[in-house]
């Protein structure tokens, strides 16, 4: 499996342990019909994080828009 490299990695691996879960707050202004799309506006980390107990095991890749 293809691996990410770069300098000062051993400095982060793990970092995402120490954040903690949050839960996604529903804003019915920007809901439309019975859409299940979600747009998450905030950390990616806290973000991903809130989506793990719904998607975990089936996402094969997440794109994130810098």
């Amino acid at each position: 499996m293809p691996t990410l490299n770069w300098i000062g990695k051993e400095a982060v691996v793990g970092h995402d342990k120490d954040v903690k879960f949050r839960l996604l707050k529903k804003v019915k202004t920007y809901s439309v019909g019975d859409s299940q799309n979600l747009i998450i506006k905030g950390d990616n980390l806290e973000g991903l994080k809130a989506l793990m107990p719904y998607y975990i095991g089936k996402v094969k890749c997440i794109y994130i828009d810098p």
